[in-house]
Formats: structure tokens, sequence, C-alpha cells
């Protein structure tokens, strides 16, 4: 194997790995073969009392009976997926509704993006649409009133800013056009993705830490840094809608066949339906398999006049899991630092949870073609924060 296709193979063997942390971090273990070091014992076994006969028999019942169970409770879960995938299949396809229902994303939040990006955009051209989106109006007033960015007076007391058009006065352009797809991409994400607790928290540093090293890394490509930060943080909106739609399509499901096996007095069933709760595994391929695409037909419906981005999309989509082996021969400048930033977060959320080694660090990082100075640059960033700098 060449030193090309072992990075290649590392790389995608990481990005894989990345998505199931997204899971969580339970599940990312046991799919690497992780072994807890309390299932190991260092010591001497402890001698146990022979068991009798009839002990032995009904131990042999008991794991029969947990057997048949655990194989009913696995056909009844295989059955219900079965059917939330080709329920899933066919909203998929209804853009519409995962674009306004399911993900929620309002007119205003698109227009307000694209005047970010123009020369002519203003304080005075946004507080209109800011006035349309009123949790956004109220997400700039908190974060304005935070301790770290409050003004003071001359004799030393906090100013407290009270509404949106003061906020947006307060923060400026430049602030703005990192502030406002930041406030957007947490407003999408999922209320809640439980049984996956911490899933929501993952995909936001994941999605922080792509815009940051994206912004970062466009200088090097020649590449407007509004435009990468902006990108950057909008390239896993399929997945925000992905895991949405699979958890609202899980419950409507497994409530109705419940229903059923209740009514028709099927207790085995019923039982069994009662233990399941959404697949990990399942959620994992959904994303892997189909949440590049979705962010691309949800990017292109956005209908951005003046942020280039649906070219961009169309490519990054082409080498994305679980195309991950092609390779496009004179790729757009802005898809080559979408393709480094998003591998670069992959390392840093992996490295969070120790789930990476350094040599396979070393690997992606060269798979990624990172320069000595990109590298630097990149180091000395924080990508938990946006480390707004207000005057």
């Amino acid at each position: 194997m060449t030193q090309e296709n072992k990075q290649t193979r590392v790389a995608q063997a990481l990005s894989e790995r990345a998505h199931d942390l997204l899971i969580s971090l339970n599940f990312a273990q046991k799919q690497i073969g992780y072994i807890h070091t309390f299932d190991i014992s260092y010591g001497e076994s402890i001698a146990e009392r022979t068991m009798l006969e009839v002990e032995i028999a009904a131990a042999a019942k008991r794991q029969q009976s947990s057997t048949s169970h655990h194989k009913y409770i696995a056909k009844a879960s295989k059955h219900l997926h079965s059917v939330i995938e080709d329920a899933i299949a066919k909203q998929i396809n209804d853009l519409d509704n995962i674009y306004h229902e399911v993900v929620g994303i309002q007119d205003s939040v698109p227009a307000l993006l694209d005047l970010l990006s123009v020369r002519s955009a203003s304080v005075g051209r946004l507080e209109p649409l800011v006035n349309d989106l009123s949790w956004l109006g109220r997400e700039l007033v908190s974060l304005v009133n935070l301790p770290q960015y409050r003004k003071k007076n001359s004799k030393g007391t906090a100013i407290k800013v009270d509404t949106p058009a003061l906020a947006l006065r307060y923060l400026g352009l430049e602030n703005l056009q990192m502030v406002i797809p930041t406030m957007a991409m947490r407003h999408w994400m999922p209320h809640s993705t439980e049984p996956f607790a911490l899933m929501k928290r993952k995909m936001r540093e994941l999605s922080m830490s792509t815009a940051i090293a994206a912004k970062e890394l466009a200088p090097f490509y020649g590449v407007k840094e509004q435009h990468a930060f902006t990108l950057g943080m909008l390239l896993e909106l399929g997945k925000i809608a992905l895991v949405r739609l699979y958890l609202r399509t899980f419950e409507k499901v497994w409530q109705a066949k419940v229903k059923i096996a209740r009514d028709k007095k099927q207790k085995d069933l019923h039982s069994a339906l009662l233990e399941l709760a959404p697949d990990p595994l399942f959620l994992r391929n959904l994303l892997v398999n189909h949440s590049a695409e979705l962010s691309r037909k949800l990017i292109e419906k956005m209908e951005l006049k003046y942020l280039p981005f649906n070219a961009v999309m169309e490519e990054y989509t082409q080498t994305y899991l679980p195309n991950a082996h092609k390779i496009i021969a004179d790729p757009i400048a802005l898809t080559t630092v979408m393709q480094k930033a998003y591998g670069y977060a992959q390392m840093l959320v992996l490295k969070d949870s120790q789930l990476i080694e350094e040599d396979e660090a070393e690997l992606l990082l060269q798979h990624l073609e990172l320069s000595d100075e990109m590298r630097k640059q990149l180091a000395k960033c924080a990508f938990h924060n946006l480390q707004l700098t207000i005057l």
C-alpha cells in the first residue's frame, strides 16, 4: 500500500469514526472495539461456589428465555425501522417540508446571510430582517448583555442593551458576519436529541470548528473569509434535518405500532416495542449516506444571490462519505477550503474525546495537505467560541 493510499484510508476511517462520535462516545468506542479497563481483571480469580445441578438447569433455561426475548426484540426493531426507512425516504424527497417544517428555515435568514456578504451592507438594512425574526433579536440582545461584552458608563455602571436595533449597532457588521450564521445554526438544531444526549453539543462543536477553520484557511486560497465561515457553518445542515426527521419519525411510527399491538392484544409484541429506542447504527448510517446531499439541496433552496455556494456544494458532495474515494480534478478554491476545514474539525472533536492517535492525526493532516504555515495558523485558534472584538 502506498503512503497516499494509507493516508486516504485512514482519513476515511477517521471521518466514519467522527460520525460515530456524534451519536455518542460509547457508540464510537464500541465501533472501534474499545475495551473498558474495568472489564479486565489483573488479579487472581475469586473462588466461586460450585453450582448445583438444579441451578445449572435453571440458569440455562433463563439464558434460553433471555436469548429468545432479545431475538424477538431485534426482529421487532428490524420491522419497525423498515417502516421508518420507507417513511424517511418519502419525506426526504419533499424538500419544501424538510426546509420549512422539519428544520424551520425562515426566508429572512438567507436574506440576512446574503446581505452580510455585500459591500453595501449596513446595520440599517439588516434591522428590518432581524425584526422579522423574534428569536434572533432575543439572541442578539442576550449576547451583548453578557458580562464580557457589556459597556460601562462614566460612573462604571454596566449599560444594558434592551433592543435588537441597539444590539446590531453595538456588535457591528464584522462581528455580525460570524454571529448571525452561528445563531441561525443553533436555532435550527433539534431542541432535544434524546436518547443521544450529547449529540446536539457535538454537532454544534463540529459546525463551529469547521466555520472557524474555514475562515482561517480562506486567505491561503484567495477566498473571502465571510464566505468560508458562513458555508462552514451551513455544512452540517443536512445532519440537523436528518436527526430531527429520524427522531420525529421514530416516535410517530413507534406510537402507531404500540397502539396496534395493544388493540390487537399482542402481548409479546407490545412488550418488545416498549423496550425499543432509537437505533444509533440506523441514525449513523443515515447521516453518513444522506447528510451531504441533503445539505446541498437545502443550501440550494435558500436561493442565495451573492454567496457562491451551489457549485461548491456540488463538488463537496461528490467527495464526501460514502464517496470519499472520489477526487475532483480542479476544484473550486472554496471547495478545497471546506474539505480541509471539515477534516480538521473532525480531528479536533476526535481529539477532545481521545479517539484519535497521534500517528492517525498526522496521516490525516498529510491527507488534507495542510502546509506547516496552515497548521501553525490553525494551532493558534480557539475553536469553541467566536472571540468577538467589540469596541
